[in-house]
């Protein structure tokens, strides 16, 4: 009777306890592995979407029917005009600006020119909060002929070491006048 209530206070053995402290340390690196995962796929969340947004912008704007300006006479035509947005400066205009930090744009980093013809005002885009990328987008062949392009890219280097997340989404018009925009996204170290 003795030695079962000695057994019954006796506490943990060493090896139960090795064997509970190596279970919570290897959940602890899951757990460490998971979040910083999840943050650099919420930081890449803003690229993605963004040159979503740009893509669905470009091809609006194509797709919006216009006409020559110069008076028709009766019984003549004019041809429809399609184009493309002029290409945009990059904003930030400098990478040092998204090095391992956000940048926080000023209104006229995305409205530099009241040009509706032109980049970001054109795009009728722009980012009012601190973004983690810098972006740019390129166009050649603006007035709508078979063969214009545009090159919406998304550039950032969340943790400040030199390596860049590239982030790229391109439109192309075909020989008949439809603007064809890639299906998906061209990444490039995008969680570096």
């Amino acid at each position: 009777m003795k030695n079962m209530r000695r057994k019954a206070v006796a506490g943990f053995t060493l090896v139960e306890l090795m064997i509970v402290v190596a279970i919570i340390g290897v959940l602890a690196v899951l757990a460490i592995y998971g979040v910083r995962k999840y943050i650099a796929n919420s930081k890449t969340a803003e690229a993605r979407n963004s040159l979503g947004q740009i893509g669905k912008d470009a091809a609006t704007h194509y797709e919006q029917e216009g006409m020559n300006p110069a008076v028709l006479l009766p019984g003549s035509s004019t041809a429809v005009l399609r184009a493309l947005c002029a290409s945009a400066a990059s904003v930030p205009s400098a990478m040092g600006s998204v090095q391992g930090k956000k940048y926080q744009s000023a209104g006229g980093d995305w409205a530099a020119a009241a040009d509706p013809t032109i980049g970001w005002y054109c795009l009728k885009f722009e980012l009012d909060q601190p973004q983690y990328y810098e972006y740019s987008y390129l166009a050649s062949g603006t007035t709508g002929v078979a063969g214009g392009t545009f090159l919406a890219t998304a550039n950032g280097d969340l943790n400040g070491d030199g390596v860049y997340s590239t982030f790229a989404l391109a439109g192309t018009i075909d020989t008949s006048m439809i603007l064809n925009t890639a299906p998906n996204i061209a990444e490039t170290m995008p969680e570096e």
